[in-house]
């Protein structure tokens, strides 16, 4: 469902010289279990509770400067609250994918590729040191610097997804369909599970640099056990 925007460097990654002195805490890297996934089978995950950074929007993400907007106002902030934290408690860490949660009123809309009504919640996970104190510091940081259109609708909050249903699609995202039907279709009844919460994406390439061929994506879907 994703357009063409991957991970995106705002800012310089570590250098060589950080990493020599202090160890770079990488979501993708310490959490392979929720950051990784097969793309010849799908397979059972339990997520824990997680802080991220999110904004809500709506409307066609290829198409819409609101969406452009949101993804930049959350790499922003999150490299804001990387450097506070590298300042303030010496600690540094890999800003997380950019991830997405796909909701309507209709669920009808996606089959129909309705994209003007599709909802949606962006966000960058945090790691479990940054405190909501350090989120408003960071955001005044960034208020005070730079003028985001989207910027006033970050907010720091915890998601919890327990037991979910994933895996990793490989190419274009107008693709996606087939995999996710399948999942719906086949895989969750076939484990006597129902879908429970919002569809889930983690856009684990950069979309500026890699071929659409090549594109990696995690679809994740929370279940619960089916009734009966």
């Amino acid at each position: 469902m994703m357009p063409g925007i991957g991970s995106q460097n705002f800012e310089d990654a570590p250098s060589a010289r950080e990493s020599t002195f202090m160890h770079n805490h990488d979501i993708k890297k310490e959490r392979r279990d929720l950051y990784s996934a097969r793309s010849d089978r799908f397979g059972i995950v339990d997520v824990p509770r997680l802080d991220f950074l999110m904004a809500d929007g709506r409307g066609d993400p290829n198409t819409s400067a609101d969406h452009r907007a949101v993804v930049e106002a959350l790499y922003t902030t999150s490299y804001a609250v990387r450097a506070l934290a590298k300042r303030q408690l010496g600690r540094t860490h890999t800003v997380g994918p950019l991830e997405g949660l796909w909701y309507a009123d209709d669920l009808g809309v996606f089959a129909g590729r309705d994209h003007d009504a599709w909802k949606w919640t962006l966000m960058i996970v945090q790691p479990g040191w940054i405190t909501p104190d350090m989120i408003e510091e960071a955001m005044g940081d960034v208020a005070r610097k730079k003028d985001l259109p989207a910027g006033d609708r970050v907010r720091f909050e915890d998601l919890t997804e327990g037991r979910c249903a994933q895996i990793l699609h490989l190419g274009p995202y107008h693709e996606e369909g087939p995999t996710i039907a399948r999942m719906h279709e086949e895989f969750m009844p076939a484990e006597r599970l129902v879908p429970r919460g919002h569809h889930h994406e983690i856009y684990l390439s950069d979309a500026r640099r890699t071929d659409p061929s090549r594109l990696r994506t995690i679809l994740r879907q929370p279940v619960a056990p089916a009734p009966g």
